[in-house]
């Protein structure tokens, strides 16, 4: 199930956070994600976000900012079991259109975007990492009709 982040969603979705950067950008240095804690816990609290549950346990979570995926985050132990593919599929249900942009040396989650159906539009650095971003963007397809 998918829903609306709730404020008492917060410890979770910052726990599932961290640890996914960790995990998942070991290109990156670590004091680098734990310095971001505090600008992202303030503007998850803003954001559209949207939180994946398997029964009472959020497992998951995407943020978006008008069609703009800011991240999808799944927890180590529910990956590869559909969370981040529901996430997606959710966004797109609610988006038209959709962009993210994702680390190049991030191969697993670049390689997902692509099978979700997303193309890689341009590159460019991350000036606060070094790394280089790719910026990718999905839309809906529509079938005309030529009656």
């Amino acid at each position: 199930m998918i829903r609306k982040y709730e404020k008492n969603d917060h410890e979770r979705v910052m726990k599932i956070w961290l640890l996914s950067n960790l995990e998942a950008h070991g290109f990156i240095r670590q004091d680098y994600w734990r310095g971001c804690l505090d600008s992202v816990s303030d503007a998850i609290s803003e954001a559209e976000v949207y939180t994946a549950l398997s029964g009472s346990e959020i497992v998951g979570f995407i943020g978006l900012n008008e069609g703009h995926i800011e991240g999808i985050f799944v927890d180590g132990e529910h990956r590869s079991k559909g969370v981040g593919k529901s996430l997606i599929d959710f966004a797109k249900e609610l988006y038209p259109k959709l962009s993210l942009c994702v680390y190049e040396k991030n191969e697993r989650a670049v390689d997902f975007y692509r099978r979700e159906g997303f193309w890689p539009v341009r590159k460019k650095p991350d000036i606060s990492t070094g790394e280089t971003e790719i910026l990718m963007r999905w839309e809906v397809k529509r079938i005309q009709y030529n009656l």
